[in-house]
């Protein structure tokens, strides 16, 4: 049962309770509401992936070393309440949808008719909206293959849900191998034309959850570009080399050696919160290297590879040690890092950028592989 079905269902009820004249005339329907589950994947090496089909959320990574000692990886919490209530909404470990990352003033325009989104981060709309897909309850449905695990979530948003055109059926299916490779897919149809721009927005410390900050990870990000914003974290529209700035990535270095330099753009995201133009080699929809992260003191390694053109690399800027996760350990101001493969942020008003619209007939399809080692 659908999270916004269940809200209608109860707002209905409220309603019977509170406008029948007499008690005899109130209906009480009671359906199953034991419709959020937790899923466990795991490999012979040892590694174990949790997902909750609250969100289609990870909520747990565990992995090991250089010495074989296994830790979580993936900020989140035990229990689905926590996700429901946390402050700021930090999105931990969700799918967001329907365009993960922003849309400026919430507004585009389709074959010259403009369609009105929540504005909920600034002026601008952020990660799907009010009820976006890491707030509503997908069908599961386990699955296993040769040599690998995995689950399948379904959703289908309603014509018009949160304000975007379409019907649009959504399947993610989360693989883990017994290569230690977490493998995601995304399928989506219409039958409206609309922008999709679904992606995973886990916040890693490859530490450990709860242990300190990130800013020691060294970080290779495969892009010799990126799209810079204004104050709104808008892309402007360039496509900017990183040679030269604190954006440059194209060879590893900590995370923490540029974020506090004297920079407008680091000004702007309060450090890294910025989409990467990926480097991409082979044919289109191929699968490329996007990012590279080793954990020095763990020796832990996370490789992402993804037919997406760009990544978002965000260093938790937010984060200030109000929440506490699953080691009951305060979430410290950039104790994660997130690195979402997506399409450039605000493409349905940037005609320079790869589209993002799906139009009937067509099937959205994208990958990204995380896989993770130790050295």
């Amino acid at each position: 049962m659908k999270f916004r079905s269940t809200l209608l269902l109860c707002l209905s009820l409220l309603a019977l309770f509170t406008l029948g004249t007499k008690s005899s005339e109130a209906h009480v329907s009671v359906e199953d509401f034991d419709s959020i589950k937790l899923y466990t994947l795991k490999n012979e090496a040892g590694m174990t992936v949790k997902i909750t089909n609250y969100g289609a959320i990870i909520t747990s990574i565990i992995v090991p070393d250089r010495d074989g000692k296994m830790g979580d990886v993936a900020l989140g919490y035990n229990r689905v309440e926590d996700y429901i209530n946390a402050v700021d909404k930090p999105y931990f470990g969700a799918v967001v949808g329907r365009y993960g990352n922003r849309i400026a003033k919430g507004k585009f325009s389709i074959d010259g008719e403009t369609y009105s989104l929540a504005v909920n981060n600034g002026e601008n709309h952020l990660h799907g909206g009010v009820i976006g897909f890491d707030k509503v309850v997908w069908d599961a449905k386990p699955l296993e293959g040769d040599g690998w695990s995995g689950l399948e979530l379904t959703y289908t948003a309603k014509d018009m849900e949160e304000g975007y055109p379409g019907n649009l059926n959504l399947k993610v299916t989360y693989k883990l191998t017994m290569t230690s490779e977490l493998v995601v897919d995304y399928f989506a149809t219409t039958d409206k034309k609309t922008p999709v721009n679904v992606t995973q927005h886990t916040y890693f410390n490859l530490a450990g959850e709860g242990e300190g900050t990130i800013l020691d990870h060294e970080l290779m990000i495969n892009a010799k570009k990126f799209t810079p914003v204004d104050e709104g974290l808008i892309p402007t529209g360039e496509l900017r080399e990183v040679a030269g700035t604190p954006f440059d990535f194209t060879t590893a270095k900590p995370i923490g050696r540029d974020v506090g330099k004297d920079n407008e753009q680091l000004k702007f995201g309060l450090g890294y919160d910025h989409n990467f133009v990926l480097d991409k080699t082979g044919k289109e929809n191929a699968m490329t290297l996007a990012a590279r992260v080793k954990d020095p003191k763990s020796g832990r390694v996370l490789e992402i590879h993804t037919t997406e053109p760009g990544i978002q690399f965000y260093c938790g800027n937010f984060l200030d040690g109000r929440l506490r996760g699953k080691s009951g350990k305060p979430y410290v101001h950039r104790g994660g890092f997130c690195l979402e493969t997506q399409h450039y942020p605000d493409s349905p008003n940037q005609p320079s950028f790869p589209s993002t619209i799906l139009n009937p007939g067509e099937e959205h399809r994208t990958t990204t592989t995380f896989k993770f080692s130790a050295e």
